[in-house]
């Protein structure tokens, strides 16, 4: 910056004449730049050059100004995104994930409820092939017999099966399936997002993983979706086996997550 500011010092200087002038044979050295700055303010050719050097200074500090930070500074967090960094909003991600997690085992029972449905169903159809025939007399009439355990249990089944049908658990699971999905992965991109604004990064590590892998895992189970109304069995099993390894995780995921509220009262403030 100061050979600069000397450059613009030196365009300021007084042009020398066309005419040449014959050189004394005396050489003068010529002062060095620190010399000129030191020199004192009774010599007035240097001491004007001096008074043109500051304005350059000036607008050329203005000018590096910017370029002097590091990208770190840049991105530091330190209050500038006012609430966000703030206690109340980094509550939000742990209290609206820990009421997912009970509504997901509310999902899951659902879930189940509708597969006892369909079930049921396999089941009484099975049994109806094991009942035999009722026995008839010669002139062709039936024959009054008690029931028999198999079609005592057909009866049951049936019962059950009503009762069932009146929850609408396939309604109800697929609505909650569609919270589930939705407030899932929103609460999931938001609690990345907040530790962004608390601390200008993101921490990699068991919570980081396991969120991304349950957000996966709910996306891929939802897409299951369309065969199995199609009745594919096979994308109903996986559909089960994707939401119980995600529930796993769930759980998986508590201690760190306890962990990390910890944090957020140790390093944070309200509102």
């Amino acid at each position: 910056m100061q050979s600069m500011a000397t450059t613009l010092c030196l365009l300021k200087l007084p042009i020398l004449p066309n005419k040449p002038r014959q050189l004394s044979s005396k050489v003068v050295p010529l002062p060095s730049i620190s010399a000129k700055l030191n020199t004192p303010k009774e010599h007035k050719f240097l001491g004007h050059n001096i008074n043109a050097l500051k304005p350059a200074s000036l607008s050329l500090t203005a000018i590096t100004f910017p370029f002097l930070f590091e990208p770190k500074d840049a991105l530091a967090v330190g209050g500038e995104f006012g609430i966000l960094e703030g206690r109340t909003f980094a509550l939000i991600h742990p209290i609206v994930l820990g009421s997912l997690f009970f509504y997901t085992l509310w999902a899951g029972y659902l879930g189940w409820q509708w597969r006892r449905v369909r079930t049921i169903q396999n089941e009484i159809n099975e049994l109806k092939k094991q009942v035999k025939p009722t026995p008839v007399t010669p002139d062709g009439k039936q024959v009054e017999a008690p029931p028999s355990p198999v079609e005592l249990k057909i009866q049951q089944l049936t019962e059950d099966r009503k009762e069932l049908l009146k929850g609408s658990y396939r309604d109800r699971h697929f609505n909650a399936g569609s919270l589930l999905l939705g407030f899932g992965v929103l609460e999931a991109v938001g609690g990345g997002l907040n530790t962004w604004f608390r601390t200008g990064k993101l921490f990699p590590g068991p919570h980081l993983f396991a969120g991304a892998a349950i957000t996966v895992l709910w996306a891929l189970a939802a897409a299951l979706v369309p065969p199995m109304q199609r009745g594919s069995e096979t994308a109903r099993n996986l559909h089960i086996a994707l939401n119980a390894l995600n529930v796993l995780l769930f759980v998986w995921q508590i201690p760190t997550g306890i962990e990390i509220v910890f944090k957020v009262f140790e390093f944070t403030k309200w509102p």
